[in-house]
């Protein structure tokens, strides 16, 4: 590990979501107005991961009143709240600029359903129906 690699690991948060290109995510970030600070939230589909350790940042597209609005963020600053996931897509490209030309239900990304745990039992609605009786 050099010189560079140290000094960035200091800047690294500690927890951190596992965000995909094509998740629908929640951005909280912390917006200083005067001395007044809030939390605002952008909520927008990932359509880029870009770079890597502490210099890491998403592009986080939304359509607000009929207009597209992109915009970047550090994974790390401490602006960055948090970062929600909503839903996962299922995406076949590692940027996802093409949606850019697109609009309305064609934009849309096919949403990926979370797989099930094989270890845990499925209930049967026979058995869910005998609890309730």
């Amino acid at each position: 590990m050099n010189l560079i690699d140290r000094i960035e690991a200091g800047e690294l948060k500690k927890e951190r979501s596992p965000v995909r290109v094509g998740d629908t995510v929640r951005a909280h970030i912390r917006i200083v107005e005067g001395e007044k600070e809030r939390v605002q939230v952008f909520e927008g589909v990932v359509i880029r991961l870009h770079g890597g350790g502490a210099r890491e940042s998403i592009t986080i597209r939304k359509v607000s009143f009929g207009v597209g609005v992109e915009r970047i963020f550090p994974l790390n600053s401490p602006r960055l709240e948090k970062v929600e996931i909503i839903r996962h897509a299922k995406v076949r490209q590692a940027k996802l600029y093409f949606l850019r030309e697109l609009r309305g239900k064609a934009a849309r990304l096919k949403e990926l359903k979370p797989k099930l745990d094989p270890t845990k039992k499925k209930k049967t609605r026979k058995k869910a129906a005998r609890k309730k009786a």
